[in-house]
């Protein structure tokens, strides 16, 4: 007889997903649906189903790994045109150009 499969686990795991989805942040989101995918693997693990596993360590894997250079990517400083000396005052005169449109 076969013993009777944690369904809740899988169950868990699939509400955990769907939650993700109202996560604003990108970051977030991607880390909720990594907490997701550990949780399917722990499910796959017990089913000793080794693709439920090997997918969800994957998906798990880039889901961590898109976060952290999303995260990264949003402290990168804005450079702004008046901190790199542009202004309405110094910039270049280009009434002088034609256009073969006007």
């Amino acid at each position: 007889m076969m013993e009777p499969t944690p369904d809740w686990i899988g169950w868990l795991a699939t509400a955990i997903f769907l939650a993700s989805y109202s996560c604003k942040d990108q970051g977030k989101l991607r880390r909720v649906q990594a907490l997701a995918a550990v949780v399917w693997v722990l499910y796959g693990a017990i089913l000793h189903a080794v693709p439920i596993v090997v997918a969800n360590l994957l998906v798990a894997g880039v889901a961590l790994y898109s976060s952290r250079i999303k995260s990264a990517a949003g402290k990168v400083p804005v450079v702004k045109p008046s901190d790199a000396g542009l202004s309405p005052a110094n910039a270049p005169d280009l009434s002088r150009i034609s256009s073969p449109y006007s």
